[in-house]
């Protein structure tokens, strides 16, 4: 592919950037599939969803106005006047099915007016505008009141809204960081731009892909977020690592090999290492479909596609600019000879750059002198940083705990200050058989009263039973005053499931009874994860090692890049911990714990935590097999590997951790979460795994790290000159 492009430079220019624009044409025309609640149905309470929405009692889109006064008591008789002309404005629009009657708020302090929107529940923030718009012109019809709204709609779209302006943050954050550092790893602004030219554009050729893909998998909006935040990381990474070898090869070759050469020269040692890391990720990235979750799927889509166009670059449009950069500076030289020739100054002799400076020589210092006692300190280390992964909590982040900066979340926390029997609503769906809806909604009132009793349930809400008009199907409302993410609303649901249910509804033979809501979405998602976990977790640490045991044929550097691995997740998943399910760094991160973690943030990131060391892993090694392959001895490659790869798997890290950290000022947690983790985990595995562990392991392994790939002793053969040797047709697979 290489030799091809190299020779046809124009060809593959065009052809990729065609490919580019005919991806996202492609995927414009065909439009983006999102996600319908449906998908998101999990367990038991997306089993009382299905029930519902079958019998057309599912959730609606609900959005609570709230009328308060700007000073002193709430005049009764103003509050009713703007309550009716909020109605009014209400019922006139399209996108509303109905406006309940007010309600006051037991202290008289607000009036509350319900409404509730047309369509599916997911779509509700995409038709809760004109609702804000009349909610406004309300509040100035009425200035002595305070008139302002909330709801599921209004805070979703404040939500997005957020992580849109997020996002577009950490690009302006990220992208002229890693400028600045290919700007000092190349020295030139022109060598420099080629990387985040060719990862924007496979950025763009992933996004028209994943609307194409969405019409087989839907997307729940999360895809586009993990294709900008890979794709500018591996594109970056992958067309650093080409560069540095292709410079590198340049300098050996002293100007004796044309740019062709060199470049085939490259792909034969790194665009090889890039093919194979590459698959590597997205082998690690597939795993997540098996959590049969419709986010990470889409996460899992994302992340294959923008590798898969990172790599499909770094093999084909990459290997043509090299060349054409390469005849530029070729032309640039020869005029400055010429001039130098023409005055009668002597040509300057550049000798081959080597050395990494002297911090990553001290870096790489203890493991070579010392390389047992480096491995045990340093894996101690490491074990104590992950130890506090041993204590995390998961919590199913609802939007109890999104950003108060999001105007909806303000008034819905004073919404739920009056009425605190909004925070939580349990929905206890039922099925039986046709004539039997008088004994199911007996036994439903016995529940309800059951429930009232308990001080974990809201008191003087009466519950609120739905039927059907075949009579088959019922709903039973009941309230909980608690967050939901609160100790006291999960015990309510537990209560519920297993004590007042069996003792009434589930007393009835022939009926089936299953219980939903807001708490029972996020306790069964978190327990779908955790029975999926042994099953992704397995398949990624088999095809982990499948892959580098395959790409090295080494079965002892399958294991040690196994062991590797899971010692970087497991310490950047303790940091994790440390950091964010206690309060003590609330301030210096900016955002509200929430004494736990993200129960999405710990599956996902351990998957690609795997796919992003596996990356490291393969350069590194790569380069120590070349030199074994040439003949030098195991420690002699080993330290030859480590030293030659050092310096450009460091800058890669540092391009990788800025854009990782970026994430860190977001001001969604979940987001934040995977930011930092995503962060410190590339930096430790670049830093301890690849320069103190993965050495100090090599070293004292010695020649058995090596021996299926090297079954018998050879005598050492001198290096290849790249001058006088030739490419070879079909080099050997990495």
């Amino acid at each position: 592919m290489a030799r091809w492009s190299a020779r046809h430079p124009w060809r593959a220019i065009t052809g990729w950037f065609l490919f580019v624009l005919l991806c996202l044409g492609a995927g414009i025309a065909a439009g983006s599939n999102s996600a319908t609640t449906e998908d998101f149905w999990v367990g038991e309470a997306g089993h009382a969803e299905s029930m519902a929405t079958e019998a057309g009692l599912q959730r609606r889109p609900t959005e609570h106005v709230l009328i308060r006064s700007r000073s002193g008591p709430l005049d009764t008789a103003r509050a009713g006047e703007a309550a009716r002309d909020l109605t009014a404005r209400m019922t006139a629009l399209p996108e509303v099915a109905e406006v309940a009657p007010p309600v006051r708020a037991k202290d008289g302090s607000a009036l509350r007016v319900t409404v509730v929107l047309n369509g599916p529940e997911l779509e509700g923030k995409e038709n809760v505008v004109p609702l804000l718009e009349r909610t406004a012109r309300v509040a100035e019809a009425h200035p002595d009141l305070i008139v302002e709204e909330t709801g599921s709609p209004a805070i979703s779209k404040g939500v997005n809204d957020q992580r849109d302006d997020d996002l577009a943050l950490s690009e302006r954050l990220s992208l002229p960081v890693t400028l600045v550092i290919l700007l000092a790893v190349f020295g030139s602004a022109v060598m420099a731009g080629v990387p985040l030219l060719l990862a924007l554009s496979s950025i763009a050729a992933a996004m028209g892909l994943s609307m194409l893909a969405s019409h087989v998998l839907p997307d729940p909006g999360v895809g586009t977020n993990m294709i900008l935040l890979m794709g500018l990381a591996v594109g970056v990474d992958y067309t650093l690592f080409y560069l540095k070898r292709e410079r590198e090869e340049r300098e050996r070759a002293g100007g004796r090999l044309g740019p062709e050469a060199l470049v085939e020269l490259a792909s034969a040692t790194a665009g090889r290492a890039v093919l194979v890391s590459g698959l590597a990720v997205i082998v690690c990235t597939s795993t997540l479909y098996l959590a049969t979750d419709v986010i990470f799927s889409s996460l899992a889509t994302g992340t294959v596609l923008v590798v898969a166009a990172a790599v499909l670059s770094s093999l084909t449009v990459l290997p043509a600019l090299l060349v054409k950069l390469g005849h530029r500076a070729e032309r640039r030289a020869a005029r400055k000879a010429a001039r130098r020739t023409r005055r009668g100054t002597p040509a300057r002799v550049r000798g081959e750059r080597s050395g990494n400076g002297r911090l990553f020589e001290a870096l790489l210092r203890p493991a070579r002198r010392r390389p047992a006692l480096t491995l045990c300190v340093s894996v101690l280390v490491m074990l104590a940083v992950a130890a506090p992964a041993l204590g995390m909590k998961l919590i199913d982040p609802g939007k109890d705990t999104f950003s108060r900066s999001i105007p909806a979340m303000r008034v819905y926390d004073r919404l739920t200050a009056a009425f605190p029997e909004l925070l939580v609503t349990h929905e206890v769906v039922t099925r039986n058989a046709p004539g039997r809806a008088p004994e199911v909604r007996k036994a439903l009132d016995e529940l309800g009263r059951r429930a009232q009793a308990d001080p974990l349930f809201a008191r003087g809400t009466a519950p609120v039973v739905r039927t059907s008009a075949d009579g088959r199907t019922s709903v039973l409302a009941l309230s909980v005053p608690h967050p939901a993410p609160s100790d006291e609303a999960i015990a309510s649901l537990g209560r519920l499931r297993d004590r007042y249910i069996p003792a009434t509804v589930g007393t009835l033979t022939g009926t089936d009874t299953a219980v939903s809501g807001d708490v029972a979405r996020g306790q069964d998602y978190v327990h779908h994860e955790r029975g999926q976990l042994p099953l992704v977790l397995g398949l990624l640490l088999l095809l982990t090692f499948a892959t580098t045991a395959v790409a090295f044929r080494s079965t002892v550097i399958g294991l040690l890049g196994v062991g590797l691995n899971l010692l970087s997740a497991a310490a950047a998943l303790g940091a994790l911990v440390l950091v964010f399910q206690g309060t003590w760094a609330e301030g210096l991160l900016g955002f509200d714990s929430l004494g736990a973690i993200a129960s999405r943030v710990p599956l996902f990131l351990f998957v690609l935590l795997f796919g992003l060391s596996m990356d490291y892993q393969v350069f590194v090694v790569s380069r120590i097999k070349e030199a074994l392959d040439h003949g030098a001895t195991a420690r002699e490659a080993v330290l030859d590997g480590i030293a030659r790869s050092a310096k450009v798997v460091t800058s890669a890290a540092l391009v990788m951790v800025t854009i990782f950290a970026a994430f860190v000022f977001l001001h969604l947690t979940e987001m934040k979460q995977m930011g930092f983790c995503l962060a410190v985990a590339v930096l430790l595995d670049a830093v301890v795994i690849r320069l103190m562990i993965l050495p100090s392991a090599l070293l004292l392994l010695g020649e058995r790290a090596w021996r299926p790939l090297r079954p018998g002793r050879r005598a050492p053969a001198p290096a290849p000159d790249p001058v006088t040797a030739a490419v070879p047709a079909a080099p050997p697979v990495v």
